[in-house]
């Protein structure tokens, strides 16, 4: 396949969407507020970004399309993706994938617990299948939330397989992209992610996809939002090459 002429893609990578938790509290900063996050999806539109799923992606990281795009993702599944982040989406026509924990789907965030986080309820089946008709994506967040790097190869294969395939019996529809629980894993773990059919994978590693030289779907860098990201440091994450040089800082760190 001819790989077009194509402008570097950031995939962003989102958490919750809601009010933010007390000054303080562990791993406050994953919060956006709703006002924040449709001003961002604002800036998005008036600077002729089309927000996409990594579906919807898909054709834009291999080179098949050309456009200005960019990835929304959200991790965990939380239900306030739900509740405040999709009329923000359909109101600009944007889509975008929320990773699910197959086994937390209807629960909370217990993993969290032990750090002193307060467990945030999660979609339950009903709720991801309305994300979906909102014209959304669903993706796969493991069965647990499990560290990959701290199972063994049989363990590990088991949370990349059975998430797909307790989710899509779930959702009675294709779940295509995966994305490692805290950003953890091993070089062997790519290669369970292709063997279980999925089609992308993505990390926290920092950066912009450069379609010029695509490679694998695997392993793709993510640009973080988080709850203090002003709009201006939006911009710079997106057209410049400020993301990128943070990617050679944290392979090196």
């Amino acid at each position: 396949m001819q790989i077009l002429t194509q402008r570097a893609i950031p995939i962003l990578m989102y958490h919750q969407v809601d009010a933010p938790a007390p000054r303080g509290s562990p791993l406050r900063g994953l919060t956006v507020s709703p006002v924040a996050f449709r001003r961002q999806m604002g800036l998005l539109k008036t600077l002729g970004y089309r927000g996409l799923s990594m579906g919807g992606l898909e054709p834009y990281l291999t080179g098949a399309l050309t456009g200005k795009v960019v990835g929304i993702t959200f991790d965990d599944g939380y239900l306030n993706n739900l509740q405040q982040a999709l009329p923000v989406l359909r109101e600009f026509g944007f889509s975008a994938t929320c990773y699910a924990v197959s086994n937390g789907v209807g629960g909370s965030t217990t993993w969290d617990h032990a750090k002193g986080i307060v467990p945030k309820p999660l979609m339950n089946p009903a709720q991801l299948r309305a994300w979906q008709a909102g014209g959304q994506e669903v993706g796969a967040h493991g069965c647990d939330h499990a560290d990959l790097t701290t199972l063994t190869a049989t363990a590990a294969q088991q949370q990349i397989e059975a998430c797909k395939a307790q989710l899509e019996a779930m959702l009675d529809a294709p779940v295509r992209h995966f994305c490692y629980p805290y950003g953890r894993y091993a070089p062997d773990h790519a290669g369970m992610v292709r063997a279980a059919g999925y089609a992308t994978d993505t990390t926290t590693r920092r950066g912009r996809f450069h379609p010029a030289s695509p490679g694998s779907l695997l392993e793709l860098p993510r640009v973080p939002v988080w709850g203090a990201t002003t709009l201006a440091a939006l911009w710079l994450k997106l057209a410049t090459a400020y993301e990128d040089r943070k990617a050679v800082s944290q392979a090196t760190a």
